[in-house]
């Protein structure tokens, strides 16, 4: 089944009881931002994995949006760290409150990393997505949520280990809803889920 099949009805509420993570269901635009890895280790650099938001709208109805995104370096930054340590790829978990409103490279508002993150370092300089355990640092790294370009089809420079929107319009609607989670009383602080596509698998 095409990942974005499974997307479309998959019950994130049901796997986060069964992972332990908070999944937040109290109030309107309380947002849950999800992110899915394409299990494609092989960086074949096109935006092939999804960010997914599920919230109550004012009328009290559960919503899901769909926006197709890299979770994933690029390939130029896979070949050309920006780090001596390799380059960032975030680590899938749940970090709770880890982004807030701000600048991505004081150009535009996007969410932009406040808490520390976990990321592996890929240091090898080739097209594989390496996830070793023993690469793993903990820090601020500017690991932001941020868009690509008008539609974009390849990630080349634009994700050097962040999460990138591929498309400018479907980014629109996500820091749209990001502003009403701020002005529905739920604050200005994002927690983020990223979800490896083989973790789909543990929910039927």
């Amino acid at each position: 089944m095409e990942l974005i099949t499974k997307i479309k009805t998959y019950d994130f509420q049901k796997l986060f009881k069964l992972l332990g993570y908070s999944y937040f269901t109290k109030g309107c635009y309380n947002l849950n931002i999800i992110g899915v890895q394409n299990k494609n280790i092989i960086r074949d650099n096109e935006f092939d994995d999804f960010v997914i938001v599920e919230f109550r709208d004012y009328d009290g109805n559960w919503q899901r949006k769909i926006f197709k995104a890299t979770t994933n370096p690029g390939l130029y930054y896979l070949k050309n760290p920006i780090n001596f340590e390799g380059t960032a790829i975030l680590v899938p978990g749940q970090y709770r409150g880890c982004w807030t409103f701000g600048k991505h490279q004081g150009k535009y508002d996007a969410l932009v990393q406040y808490k520390p993150v976990r990321v592996y370092r890929d240091n090898n300089r080739d097209e594989n997505l390496d996830f070793d355990g023993t690469s793993i640092k903990a820090g601020m790294f500017g690991i932001n949520i941020h868009h690509a370009g008008t539609n974009s089809v390849k990630v080349d420079k634009w994700s050097a280990g962040c999460t990138v929107i591929a498309n400018i319009s479907d980014w629109y609607t996500f820091i749209g809803l990001c502003r009403l989670q701020e002005s529905s009383g739920f604050g200005n602080k994002f927690t983020y889920t990223l979800l490896h596509e083989e973790d789909l698998d543990l929910v039927r």
